[in-house]
């Protein structure tokens, strides 16, 4: 995937990356706009499909670290979406491990209702959705799921996601085989062939 016509399709910017980040670097608001626009709904997809307790704020967290931290970030806008993942990851990981140490509160028995939905079939339709998509993904093993997760949330590339969970780009895709045969073979366990 080397090709001219890959790289025109993974460009989020519209040519203008190298300008963003100068203006992310220096604090323009336009620029960190523009980044969290592009880029932070791939990262609450990937957080929320992974099961984070809290996936916008888990995004808020990752983007300020972006923030904090885009002074030293070295790479041409590849590397920065590699590099936003290795974020999201890390703070997914610290969320585990702190859930691990303190179980989480129970709910208020008397909180509010929120408001229901306009278009209740679609919201019905798309937690069956989800539901369903955490529950093929539990079916996997961590590493299966990150990698999955990120090809498909993310929208990254083999080389891409090695670069974000420090693996090499044929670990990714062995992973990504068992992960796809782990999905198939569930599916025809319930009858769907994909």
């Amino acid at each position: 995937m080397a090709g001219g016509g890959d790289r025109t399709r993974r460009d989020r910017f519209d040519g203008q990356f190298p300008a963003v980040l100068d203006g992310v670097r220096v604090g323009e608001p336009w620029a960190f706009d523009r980044v969290f626009r592009t880029l932070a709904p791939m990262v609450a997809g990937y957080l929320r499909a992974q099961g984070a307790a809290e996936p916008d704020d888990l995004t808020s967290e990752v983007f300020l670290g972006v923030l904090r931290n885009a002074g030293r970030f070295e790479g041409d806008e590849a590397a920065f979406r590699s590099w936003v993942f290795t974020i999201a990851h890390r703070r997914l990981t610290d969320e585990r491990r702190r859930r691990g140490r303190h179980p989480a509160l129970e709910p208020l028995a008397h909180a509010a209702e929120a408001a229901a939905p306009d278009d209740v079939e679609a919201a019905v339709g798309e937690a069956l959705g989800t539901d369903r998509v955490r529950a093929l993904c539990a079916q996997l093993s961590p590493d299966q799921r990150d990698v999955v997760l990120m090809r498909l949330v993310g929208r990254l590339t083999v080389d891409e996601v090695a670069t974000a969970l420090g693996r090499t780009p044929g670990a990714v895709k062995a992973l990504q085989r068992r992960a796809f045969r782990a999905l198939d073979r569930a599916l025809e366990r319930e009858g769907v062939r994909p």
